[in-house]
């Protein structure tokens, strides 16, 4: 009796890119195709993991010279590999080339007037910038990966480490918050960083007068929405559209895998996600001038929320382009995070049957 398999797995990812892509149409990503491959192989068998650690993001925020450690957050994914294998017939636990789809999220934040050690106010390198963001971003991405050192798949086989290193390209949505006000979104409630490191309720001034306070941890700023760099301005001499909260990123990485047995694996792995966009933090280039924010803010109160959003500190700039304005980014160096993660993965199987249900 011919055998045919009783799964069957169709995945459509649909996801749709804009501006910043320059692609008004959806995009429409089929994985379909690996799947058939798979059955058409006589593929049984998968792999599906579970990843926690710990992200860095690195970009045009940050008060370390070198690498931003201060950054790290959470991470998580949820893998899908070694579906195009087949073990019985490669004899190989893991092929020497491999797919795998991946879903994830990471937290990417960053707050340039957090005290570090026993640094903080001045003697931190960007703390009378004083931006700070966060944005949880999810993806979806496609990688292919090389295991340099393959387990073998045989019965007496004892089961030991691997090294594999990995590239892809995904597709992430994230949307680039802060927290500058202590509670609703007003002029009233917004925050006076002074040289000293505090935060307090009224702006610096000689008699020292001022309540300390606490930053609220409620990010309730959508960044994108206030223009912080001039986006949107109409002049056309100074153009710029709004930037998209859907991303390209590419992810490079490597690991290592220890095998318990044939169905149960951990792996230690470092990735490192280059994007195309510089706005992952909201901050790219310089800051917008107050004819910008003028012009896309006419309402009065709108206008100064607009201007602190833009230049938290205020020691940023004097609201047109000159020497006295200081950088607010790098638009040269595009935004980017690392993930090192611990995963563990097990190994399912698709049973065959007969026609008849034997």
């Amino acid at each position: 009796i011919s055998q045919i398999p009783v799964l069957r797995v169709d995945i459509s990812v649909t996801f749709i890119l804009k501006n910043s892509l320059s692609m008004k149409a959806p995009l429409h990503c089929t994985i379909v195709l690996l799947f058939v491959s798979a059955l058409a192989f006589g593929q049984r068998t998968a792999n599906i993991a579970f990843s926690g650690g710990v992200t860095n993001y690195t970009g045009d925020l940050g008060n370390e010279k070198i690498f931003p450690f201060s950054s790290a957050n959470s991470g998580a994914a949820i893998t899908l590999r070694n579906f195009l294998n087949n073990p019985k017939r490669s004899k190989n636990l893991y092929p020497s080339f491999d797919a795998q789809l991946r879903l994830s999220w990471h937290r990417l934040q960053y707050d340039e007037s957090t005290p570090i050690g026993d640094k903080k106010g001045t003697q931190l390198r960007n703390y009378l910038r004083g931006i700070n963001f966060r944005n949880d971003l999810f993806g979806t991405e496609m990688d292919f990966t090389y295991n340099v050192y393959i387990n073998r798949y045989a019965p007496l086989s004892k089961p030991r480490f691997s090294l594999f290193v990995s590239a892809g390209v995904g597709v992430f949505y994230g949307k680039p918050v802060a927290d500058l006000f202590n509670g609703d979104v007003a002029m009233e409630n917004r925050y006076y960083y002074w040289k000293d490191g505090s935060i307090r309720d009224v702006k610096e001034n000689d008699k020292q007068i001022g309540n300390v306070i606490e930053k609220d941890g409620k990010y309730e700023t959508d960044l994108q929405q206030w223009m912080t760099e001039g986006q949107g301005y109409n002049k056309e001499a100074n153009s710029q559209p709004p930037y998209s909260n859907w991303n390209i990123g590419f992810p490079l990485g490597g690991g290592i895998r220890y095998s318990f047995n044939k169905s149960l694996t951990l792996s230690a792995e470092l990735n490192w996600y280059l994007f195309l966009s510089d706005y992952l933090d909201d901050v790219s280039g310089r800051y917008a001038t107050y004819e910008e924010l003028k012009a896309s803010f006419p309402d009065a109160t709108e206008y100064e929320l607009a201007k602190y959003i833009s230049d938290p500190t205020g020691y940023g700039t004097n609201g047109v382009i000159g020497p006295i304005t200081s950088i607010r980014g790098n638009p040269t160096r595009k935004d980017s995070f690392t993930y090192l993660s611990l995963e563990m993965a097990y190994k399912f199987t698709w049973q065959k049957k007969g026609i008849y249900g034997q």
